[in-house]
């Protein structure tokens, strides 16, 4: 009997999140578990004119939904039990994101990707692993990036 029967993954393409999802599908494969592929969209109106905004809102939902699609692939490669969620909730910051969806779906564990940065990275751009870790009401399993 596993532990785990529900593992939360956030994803966003990048290959520090599809390093934590390999793990987090191994070990639904090995435990039956069924997985959660969560990505959450970040708001492009922060990053561009609102003339542009809407089209780089239709580029990042586009984007998002190939990420999904190609971690249902994955879980289907491996027959894991597995769906999507796409938040996209302007102003609230990832971690809170991901305590939340882990909650409302009732995650066991929650598989996160880390891209290790250290210094000055870190205290610019901030640790979202970190983050999650802090806000999950859940057990998180952190994964180093390449």
């Amino acid at each position: 009997m596993s532990l785990f029967k529900k593992i939360l993954v956030p994803i966003d393409g990048s290959d520090t999140a599809d390093k934590a999802m390999r793990v987090a599908l191994d070990m639904a494969h090995e435990s039956l578990a069924s997985v959660r592929f969560l990505h959450v969209m970040d708001d492009v109106r922060y990053f561009s004119s609102y003339e542009l905004s809407d089209d780089l809102h239709t580029c990042a939902f586009d984007n998002a939904k190939k990420i999904l699609q190609n971690a249902m692939d994955a879980a289907a490669a491996l027959s894991v039990n597995a769906d999507t969620q796409l938040l996209n909730k302007p102003g609230q910051r990832l971690g809170e994101n991901v305590a939340d969806e882990a909650a409302s779906w009732g995650a066991d564990l929650v598989v996160v990707g880390s891209h290790g940065r250290r210094g000055l990275g870190r205290m610019l751009l901030g640790s979202g692993a970190e983050q999650v870790m802090r806000l999950c009401p859940v057990p998180v399993l952190m994964v180093r990036g390449a």
